[in-house]
């Protein structure tokens, strides 16, 4: 394979060549496929089904979670199916595909947290004024943006990585394609171009985290102003589910990029990729329903309503 004209398929890590732990692997990532997908559309469904929910906080939760269902899709069902089938191809428009799914909603993602990070500093620390900044239009405009600049980002990112001719090997280190792993099979000096968009990711990264620690400093001496200790307590529990999240995310991306770089495939690279491409979109609907009493509320009044209707469907059908 000399160049990129010629490479039709890539090789995936796979986590064994034995056969029954091929079978585990794929129920092991069928059941996070499933707590993933169940956590998310539970979150949505609740907060659209509930008026009460309808607020600028809900509405980027709401937009989380379709990122974190859209991340896991991405990665997950390929591998499986790879596990199940007992291959490890992926063909080069997959690879381009899941490429840039994956970058689009990984980067939304973080955008969307920022402006979540924004509108909890605004609640907080401008409740007088919170109406009219964080108005229906502006949330809008906010996560079209996030969007809109995740699509770019990837397509940038995406188009400048396969640009490149890859001759290296087709063996990609990872259970699915990532940019690291596809830039150690390139065979030309134009992979450069790349790494300077990789480093003018983490200095966006960066920022993005300089932005939120900046507005939850402000948050935090805002609350400790509140002379009610409930009122602090609120306030705290309104942003911890967001800190969290914030938190799991960038300690995930640290963890896998900052990482030393091998040539060689290794249990580490399967490892930090599970870290920071699964934990975070399936660990954000438990955090965000397990701290937010709004949240379990309207969770519950969803089950019962689903319970009722479930009991009068039975008793007519009898």
């Amino acid at each position: 394979m000399s160049n990129q004209t010629t490479l039709t398929e890539f090789l995936l890590l796979g986590f064994s060549d034995v056969r029954e732990l091929q079978i585990l692997h794929f129920v092991l990532f069928l059941v996070f496929y499933l707590v993933g997908l169940m956590g998310n559309l539970l979150i949505i469904t609740a907060v659209v089904l509930d008026h009460h929910l309808h607020t600028p906080m809900y509405f980027f939760l709401v937009n989380l979670s379709i990122l974190d269902f859209g991340s896991i899709s991405v990665t997950i069902p390929k591998s499986m199916a790879n596990s199940l089938i007992n291959t490890r191809v992926i063909s080069y428009p997959g690879c381009v595909t899941q490429v840039f799914l994956f970058l689009l909603f990984v980067t939304t993602d973080l955008a969307l947290l920022t402006i979540m990070a924004y509108d909890r500093y605004v609640a907080i620390c401008q409740p007088l004024h919170y109406e009219n900044i964080m108005n229906r239009k502006a949330c809008v405009q906010m996560a079209a943006s996030a969007w809109i600049t995740g699509i770019i980002y990837s397509a940038l990112h995406t188009g400048n990585t396969f640009r490149l001719p890859f001759c290296q090997s087709s063996v990609i280190s990872q259970f699915f394609c990532e940019i690291p792993q596809l830039l150690k099979l390139t065979c030309s000096d134009s992979y450069l171009s790349e790494i300077g968009l990789l480093a003018f990711s983490m200095f966006l990264c960066s920022n993005c985290f300089v932005f939120i620690i900046v507005s939850y400093v402000q948050i935090f001496k805002a609350v400790l102003r509140i002379p009610s200790e409930q009122g602090r307590g609120k306030a705290f529990s309104t942003c911890l589910s967001h800190l969290t999240v914030v938190s799991l995310l960038f300690c995930a991306g640290y963890f896998e990029y900052m990482k030393p770089i091998s040539s060689s495939a290794s249990n580490m690279d399967l490892m930090m990729g599970i870290l920071y491409s699964l934990v975070p979109p399936i660990m954000n609907p438990i955090i965000y329903s397990m701290r937010n009493k709004e949240i379990k509320a309207a969770l519950k009044k969803l089950i019962v309503w689903r319970l009722i209707a479930r009991t009068e469907m039975s008793i007519i059908s009898t």
